[in-house]
């Protein structure tokens, strides 16, 4: 069995500090924008004009602000928008409506975005961590370790970048502007709790503090920290948690998602629940098909009789395994019975549309190659 991770610091304890990037223009409100601009002796209403080029217009550059004072641009990008993320590698495929990029930090770390198109919409999925202490077995990202929490500029950045690639027309066959945003990239968000929350409040804020998007179409996952669940059910926030569980049963979750030691089925269980009761927001189970290890009839029964009834929905997650790994996706025959099982309960059940495949799509995937080119494998 897998041993219980050791959950990462809070970005604000004591102890172990990574060292954080330079501020930036989206780790801060409005407010705090315009009291550093006033700080550097510019007027206050040069944060707006920043934060409208930054959030309105998808403008990442400086050199592109050209209604900013030549001699004040360079003092404000340096204190306000420094170079987050460098684009490593950027690959498309499905015809062009996904594509993912790789990015290296100030530091050196690698993180993952997702941009994905759809007829209807557009999502971008998010890191919000370099890595994870998570250590779940059958995720690449798990299985590489934490490395750090990002910042909340460096998770929104992302956001930012792959909107403007959207409004870009980059991403076939779909409207160029950014609709949702989903916390499934690496790392576990709440482990990054307070630098999360904040990003979500950045991607929502109306233009020019934040985004405007609509806190409807933000979905924040968990792989069941039970405290952190409670706590953000107290935030005011309308975001779709999504529960990975993988498991309906303690004796295989204990292997397959690790801090299910800690806080088990029942519980994580009870936390999303009060999630959904205090937001009225419907939960999203995330259950990722592996083949002969949690796929059998009587798991899907299981899960029907855990869910029945609540504000719930399965998302079931055909498998994208890692090269090399022993776990595979379940075959559509079986895939499709569990369906049935599921529905047959009352569980509103969907399938999610498999993307990126062949550009190594699944979380982690990217990263791990990167890094193991350059290390010579």
């Amino acid at each position: 069995m897998t041993s219980l991770p050791v959950l990462p610091l809070s970005p604000d304890a004591p102890g172990r500090r990574p060292a954080l990037p330079p501020r930036h223009l989206a780790d801060l409100d409005l407010a705090g924008r315009q009291a550093l601009v006033a700080e550097l002796g510019e007027p206050a209403f040069r944060a707006k004009q920043l934060s409208t080029h930054y959030f309105g217009r998808l403008v990442r550059d400086p050199a592109g602000m050209t209604d900013l004072p030549a001699a004040s641009r360079d003092r404000l990008a340096e204190s306000l928008m420094p170079r987050l993320l460098t684009p490593v590698r950027e690959l498309a495929c499905d015809g062009g409506a996904t594509r993912k990029a790789l990015w290296r930090l100030h530091d050196g770390s690698l993180v993952e975005s997702v941009l994905m198109g759809y007829p209807d919409r557009v999502t971008v999925c998010i890191s919000s961590q370099a890595g994870c202490g998570m250590a779940c077995p059958f995720c690449a990202t798990g299985q590489a370790g934490l490395t750090r929490n990002l910042s909340t500029a460096e998770i929104v950045d992302q956001a930012v970048y792959l909107a403007g690639a959207a409004a870009s027309g980059a991403v076939t066959g779909s409207p160029p502007r950014l609709s949702h945003v989903v916390f499934m990239g690496m790392g576990e968000p709440l482990a990054n709790y307070s630098r999360v929350v904040e990003a979500v409040r950045r991607l929502c804020a109306p233009a020019p503090e934040g985004l405007g998007l609509s806190q409807r179409h933000v979905t924040v996952s968990t792989v069941g920290l039970v405290p952190a669940m409670r706590r953000l059910a107290g935030e005011g926030l309308s975001v779709t948690l999504a529960l990975s569980l993988h498991a309906p049963d303690d004796e295989l979750r204990d292997e397959l998602v690790p801090v299910n030691q800690r806080w088990k089925v029942a519980e994580v269980l009870d936390a999303a629940w009060d999630y959904a009761s205090r937001t009225g927001r419907r939960v999203s189970v995330e259950y990722a098909m592996i083949r002969d290890v949690n796929d059998q009839p009587w798991r899907a029964d299981l899960l029907g009789q855990l869910l029945a009834g609540r504000l719930a929905h399965v998302n079931l997650i055909p498998l994208n395994p890692t090269p090399g790994s022993r776990w595979d996706a379940s075959p559509k025959p079986v895939e499709r019975e569990f369906v049935r099982r599921l529905r047959e309960a009352g569980v509103s059940t969907t399938v999610r549309d498999t993307r990126g495949r062949e550009i190594d799509g699944a979380c982690g995937q990217l990263a791990a190659s990167e890094t193991g080119s350059a290390d010579g494998r």
